[in-house]
């Protein structure tokens, strides 16, 4: 699989870089609508259409900062092959496919990160494709999107108690259902603004490849059939929905109301839209999660199952790592059904 291959591969592979897309919005659909479904304010049948709506549009709203971090920010365009992609793609899609069936709430951002960081190393044999400046950044993110998420929730929870302290129950229960179609709203446009620009980084860098037969000499850009393509691929994964992960992040961690459910969406779309400006490639699924624990907190510590954030949190340390193990062990394989074929 060189860069000279002919262009039914590189079709291939697109269609390879939309199917992680649209397993990313199968798998994180969750991350969107999993609050508002579990407060009972929209049934999941149509939370996942709302969602995916605005999962589609989000392009309409943000740059491309995360797509040129992805493709030429983790590792050096230059060494990017077929083989690299293969690699990266299929390391990614397994650890997806694994965590989607084990109903774990694993990041299919840092998934894919780690397999482009295991395809690319494997490659050269050594650490010198790394661009550092990237990785860290996007280990920052790791750290700082729950613990953002977490506060935010939190403080809104304590803003919003404060201003509704004196209005009755059922004010405030029907107030904060009709917030709540604005909060998810927001969580949707940040999620398909910030994940499926992690797909047209990596398409865009798959065609930078290819330009001038491999030598990479052309401009990184991302055309704009590739964000239509990804944003629909993403869309449509979601609206088949990730009921698994729906139920261990709508009611295992904490039980949620809608003014919990409106706190927990608002805090994580600040976050995220924060994050996609800037161009780093956060985890949706650590940011809501954060946020959903922060809440839970503000009621008080033992409203949260411990037990279960500590899970996913073991999820996201082993994410990056496994798919770069899986993505290496692709890349070779690549490499040697291209021997094979030759």
């Amino acid at each position: 699989m060189d860069l000279a291959g002919s262009g039914l591969l590189l079709i291939f592979l697109i269609g390879v870089a939309l199917l992680f897309d649209f397993l990313n919005g199968l798998h994180d659909a969750a991350n969107s609508i999993a609050t508002i479904v579990s407060t009972r304010v929209l049934p999941a049948r149509y939370a996942v259409f709302w969602a995916a709506f605005f999962n589609f549009v989000a392009f309409l709203v943000f740059g491309l900062h995360v797509a040129n971090t992805v493709g030429k920010g983790i590792i050096d365009p230059k060494i990017v092959s077929d083989a690299v992609i293969f690699g990266a793609l299929g390391g990614a899609i397994t650890w997806n496919v694994i965590t989607w069936l084990g109903g774990i709430p694993s990041s299919s951002s840092h998934a894919l990160i780690g397999g482009l960081l295991g395809a690319g190393i494997a490659k050269a044999g050594s650490l010198s494709p790394v661009v550092w400046a990237g990785v860290n950044k996007t280990i920052m993110g790791i750290v700082l999107s729950p613990g953002m998420g977490f506060v935010l929730a939190l403080l809104l929870v304590l803003a919003v108690s404060w201003a509704f302290v004196k209005a009755s129950p059922s004010l405030a229960d029907s107030t904060f259902r009709k917030l709540q179609f604005v909060s998810a709203s927001l969580y949707s446009l940040g999620h398909g603004g910030n994940d499926a620009q992690k797909t047209m980084g990596i398409i865009a860098v798959l065609l930078y490849a290819h330009q001038a037969g491999g030598a990479g000499g052309g401009d990184f850009h991302v055309p704009m059939w590739v964000v239509l393509s990804c944003q629909t691929a993403m869309a449509l994964g979601t609206l088949a929905g990730g009921w698994r992960i729906v139920h261990t992040m709508g009611s295992k961690i904490t039980r949620l109301s809608p003014q919990q459910g409106f706190c927990a969406e608002t805090g994580g779309a600040i976050t995220l839209f924060t994050a996609t400006y800037i161009g780093v490639p956060v985890s949706t699924t650590h940011t809501i999660t954060g946020a959903i624990v922060g809440v839970g907190a503000a009621r008080r510590v033992s409203a949260v199952r411990w037990n279960v954030a500590g899970g996913i949190v073991w999820a996201w340390i082993i994410t990056m790592p496994a798919s770069a193990l899986l993505a290496a062990g692709f890349y070779f394989l690549a490499r040697f059904a291209d021997r094979l074929w030759g």
